[in-house]
């Protein structure tokens, strides 16, 4: 078994727009992570069902399209639902300042915005994911 974390990263909703998801995913995945890249225009259903598959330790969603507070919200409703809320979500995109307090108080674990780093990301996820006991 494993004991590495494992990262699920989601292109959810309409937006066709990767290329940052992909960097991410590259990058966890040069720290040393396992990541599960799901590709585009994912629902938040299949998200959860993958994360669950994949007995993922954390989620990381990527939201260009403007339906982040819908899309991580409904998100982390199917993880409650599935009784998989020890699943860490985390997620990055253009999200307004303003909608990250909100996002917060609905469970996202952060969020990060334009500009921040892979290292910034990576050194996140290894401080605030737990490392899976193999």
């Amino acid at each position: 078994m494993s004991s590495r974390v494992r990262v699920v990263v989601a292109k959810p909703g309409l937006d066709g727009h990767d290329r940052g998801a992909k960097v991410v995913a590259r990058a966890l995945r040069d720290a040393g992570m396992e990541v599960i890249y799901t590709g585009l225009h994912q629902t938040p259903e299949q998200i959860v069902e993958t994360a669950i598959q994949e007995d993922a330790d954390a989620v990381g969603l990527s939201v260009l399209s403007g339906a982040h507070m819908t899309l991580f919200r409904r998100v982390l409703e199917l993880l409650g639902e599935r009784d998989a809320r020890d699943i860490v979500v985390f997620g990055g995109g253009i999200i307004p300042d303003a909608d990250i307090p909100e996002l917060e108080k609905l469970g996202v674990a952060k969020i990060f915005t334009p500009g921040a780093t892979t290292q910034s990301i990576v050194e996140w996820v290894r401080q605030n994911v737990a490392q899976p006991v193999s």
